[in-house]
C-alpha cells in the first residue's frame, strides 16, 4: 500500500534528501586524486584548448593551493604531477611552474573565503557564445544549477596574468559560482572539487543549448520560483558528489594512469 501518494511537494523533496545523505556513498578520493580526475574529466568533455585554462584547489596550508604544471594538458595531468603553490604562484611541491594565468585564481580565493576550488576554461561552446557579449540564458531544467548563479564580465580586461585582472574577475563574480567572461571562457568558483567539476560540465552543456536555442527562435523564460527550486534541489552537496564519481568512473575506464601517485 503506497504511503507517500498524498504527500506535499515540500514533504517529498525533504524526504529525498534525507535517503540521499544517508544512502548514498561517500568518495574517499583525496583532493589532489579529484582534481586530476577533473582534469582528465573536463578534457573528454571537450574543455581543453591546448595549454588554456587553470584548475586549481585549496591545499591544507592557509594560503597555498594545488594546480596544474604548465606545458601539460588536462589530459596529461596525474596525482602526482600536480604543483602545490603560495598565492604569489610559487612552487612548494613539484616540479616546474604554475600558469601566470593563475594569479587571478589567488584573487579569488581571498576574496570568497566559501571557494575551495577554481575551474577556469575555454571550451568550444563557452568561447563561442563568450563571442557575442550576451550573458547566459537559463531556461531548462537541466542547467539550472546556474539560474541566478551567473555573473557576466562583457569587457575583456585582456590577458588575466595582472593583479588588475584579478580585481576586476573577482568583482564581476561577486557571491556567485560562475562567471561567464566575454571574449574569453568560464569560470566556476565552488565550495567542493566535485561540485566545480560538476557545475563546469553543465555550463558547457548549457552554452551549447543556447546556441541552438538561440539559431532556432526566441528563448523563453522560465518561471523563476520554479527555476529557484530547481537550482537548490540539483545544487545539494551530494548530488554533486554522486555526480562527480559517475564522471570519475567514466574518466577511470580510459584515464586510470591520472591516480598514479608514483613518479
Amino acid at each position: 500500500m503506497a504511503t507517500t501518494l498524498q504527500l506535499g511537494k515540500d514533504e517529498l523533496v525533504a524526504k529525498a534528501l534525507r535517503s540521499m545523505q544517508h544512502l548514498l556513498p561517500e568518495t574517499t578520493w583525496s583532493t589532489r586524486q579529484k582534481l586530476a580526475l577533473t582534469c582528465r574529466i573536463l578534457f573528454d568533455a571537450g574543455h581543453d584548448s591546448g595549454l588554456a585554462g587553470q584548475i586549481t584547489a585549496r591545499a591544507e596550508v592557509p594560503g597555498t593551493y594545488y594546480t596544474q604544471r604548465l606545458g601539460l594538458g588536462f589530459d596529461e595531468i596525474s596525482e602526482r604531477n600536480l604543483l602545490l603553490v603560495d598565492e604569489d604562484l610559487n612552487v612548494l611541491e613539484g616540479d616546474g611552474m604554475a600558469n601566470p594565468a593563475n594569479r587571478f585564481h589567488s584573487w579569488i580565493y581571498r576574496a570568497r573565503p566559501d571557494v575551495n576550488c577554481i575551474i577556469h576554461t575555454h571550451p568550444l561552446h563557452i568561447a563561442a557564445l563568450s563571442m557575442l557579449e550576451v550573458p547566459l540564458m537559463v531556461s531548462h531544467m537541466d542547467i539550472c544549477p546556474l539560474f541566478d548563479d551567473c555573473a557576466f564580465l562583457k569587457d575583456w580586461p585582456g590577458i588575466p596574468v595582472g593583479n588588475e585582472e584579478g580585481e576586476i574577475i573577482s568583482q564581476a563574480l561577486g557571491d556567485k559560482r560562475s562567471i561567464l567572461l566575454a571574449h574569453h571562457g568560464q569560470l566556476v568558483a565552488c565550495a567542493s572539487v566535485e561540485e566545480a567539476c560538476v557545475l563546469a560540465a553543465l555550463f558547457e552543456r548549457a552554452a551549447k543549448m543556447q546556441l541552438l536555442a538561440m539559431a532556432a527562435g526566441e528563448i523563453k523564460p522560465l518561471p523563476p520560483a520554479l527555476a529557484r527550486e530547481a537550482h537548490d534541489w540539483i545544487s545539494t552537496p551530494k548530488r554533486s558528489q554522486v555526480t562527480f564519481a559517475y564522471y570519475a568512473r567514466r574518466a577511470l575506464k580510459q584515464h586510470a594512469d591520472c591516480l598514479d601517485a608514483a613518479g
